[in-house]
């Protein structure tokens, strides 16, 4: 039994990355996110020394947007290489970035992706209605995975009509992850991945402790429940969609 860790961000972190990848014994393959130029060059650099190991995004995240008109030129360079544009996104909860500045990031992306013909991997906070509305118009909605998804299953239900693909993380574990459990049984396997958004949202039973994507069989295990299916099963089921999404 193996997993996917579809989002670790592992350039970001401190410890070693040999460590976190040796650690992962049960991680077939990982993603590792740009989230601006430098970023997602040094993903690039891990990708290159852990080949088979590591797939690679190069993207800007929203709390970054305002940089695109600065930026834009090398992330579009990388991401001919990479296997997915973005992180990109909105965030309203912490709004870093004028609400303006990141949607017309994220748009960018979006056609940078639709130029190269990759998936986008989009962070949304605080943000459903105007993500959905601007997926709904563009029609990019299959080809988008909502990574770390936390909406109830009102936005679950909206998003599912638009093709996207979700990515389950740490927080489907918390005592306070009722809501995002309810909405994932909505969610199909093949629509469905996991993630550890390393070193962040450690997953139950580590909390307190920087993430790492050894961990991500710990979200599989609660999603699995919540699905009524084996462990076995959803790795094997979460592990295709990746492989058709990163790698197809």
């Amino acid at each position: 039994m193996s997993w996917v860790d579809t989002h670790c961000h592992l350039q970001l972190d401190e410890r070693p990355a040999a460590e976190l990848i040796e650690r992962a014994t049960s991680v077939d393959w990982i993603v590792v996110p740009g989230v601006d130029a430098r970023s997602s060059r040094r993903a690039a650099e891990l990708a290159d020394q852990f080949p088979g190991r590591l797939e690679w995004t190069a993207g800007l995240h929203p709390h970054e947007a305002g940089l695109w008109p600065d930026e834009e030129e090398e992330i579009s360079d990388l991401a001919v290489r990479a296997a997915a544009v973005g992180e990109c996104g909105l965030d309203y909860y912490r709004n870093l970035s004028r609400p303006e500045e990141q949607r017309r990031a994220l748009l960018a992306q979006l056609e940078l992706a639709e130029v190269l013909d990759k998936p986008v991997v989009v962070h949304c906070r605080d943000a459903f209605a105007d993500l959905h509305d601007i997926l709904e118009t563009t029609g990019w909605g299959p080809r988008v995975v909502l990574h770390c998804w936390t909406g109830g299953r009102r936005w679950t239900r909206r998003f599912l009509d638009l093709g996207v693909v979700f990515s389950f993380a740490g927080p489907l574990t918390y005592p306070t992850g009722e809501t995002i459990r309810l909405a994932a049984e909505l969610v199909p396997p093949d629509r469905a991945m996991v993630e550890t958004d390393t070193p962040y949202l450690t997953p139950v039973p580590h909390r307190g402790r920087p993430n790492e994507p050894a961990w991500v069989a710990h979200t599989g295990e609660v999603l699995a429940s919540v699905w009524g299916i084996s462990v076995e099963e959803a790795a094997r089921a979460t592990s295709a969609t990746a492989e058709r999404v990163f790698r197809s």
